[in-house]
């Protein structure tokens, strides 16, 4: 009589199909936070009509100061921030570029003209919020660049509250395929930004300038 035959080693995947599953994993991931963070980005103003002590305009695009400009008319807000302002920009010419009229704003506004960057925006923001008391604000901005906006100014501001309004600039409108190509190249650099702020990743010195849309 023969015994029982000797029980089976487990099963093991080859190596090659091991590294291969491996291999596939960071691709996925990176793919599943892109498409995270296009949800992000698509969203649109989380409560439009609530009342905020501030609006805080991180510029880039003539959109998103004419839409600051507007919320604090419609008394969204009693003060506004615009962070990065070109030096030479003045209220009147900006009120006058949203077809607004200054005098309505006059008082309420305050041009920020040091950031190069959405850190430094982060931190002009918040030396702003910080000197007028601001316990919530109103953060008008791209949606390609809300997210990454809203990181840099929960480490610059955490004790404040914010709620997201973004714009969509007229550059991510164009239905051509040229715009569309452009669309999802600014998209996919935008995403690797995140990326990088989230790590805590920057660049050395001050900051550059990012490009504007």
């Amino acid at each position: 009589m023969t015994g029982p035959p000797p029980p089976r080693a487990p099963a093991r995947w080859p190596r090659r199909r091991l590294l291969a599953l491996l291999a596939t994993l960071p691709p996925l991931a990176f793919l599943a936070g892109f498409a995270w963070y296009l949800r992000l980005s698509a969203a649109p103003p989380q409560a439009p009509e609530q009342q905020t002590a501030g609006i805080a305009v991180l510029t880039g695009g003539a959109e998103r100061v004419a839409t600051g400009l507007r919320l604090l008319q419609e008394g969204r807000a009693a003060k506004l921030v615009i962070s990065g302002a070109h030096p030479h920009a003045t209220l009147a010419d900006l009120a006058r570029s949203a077809g607004l009229e200054p005098a309505a704003l006059a008082g309420r506004v305050t041009l920020g003209s040091g950031a190069t960057s959405t850190r430094g925006n982060a931190a002009e923001i918040a030396d702003w919020a910080r000197a007028e008391g601001i316990g919530s604000l109103r953060v008008v901005t791209a949606g390609y660049h809300m997210p990454r906006a809203l990181l840099e100014l929960r480490r610059a501001l955490p004790g404040v509250a914010l709620v997201p309004h973004p714009v969509v600039p007229a550059s991510l409108r164009d239905r051509e395929a040229g715009g569309r190509w452009r669309t999802w190249s600014l998209l996919a650099g935008e995403y690797l930004k995140l990326l990088a702020a989230w790590a805590g990743l920057h660049r050395p010195g001050p900051g550059l300038p990012e490009p504007s849309s």
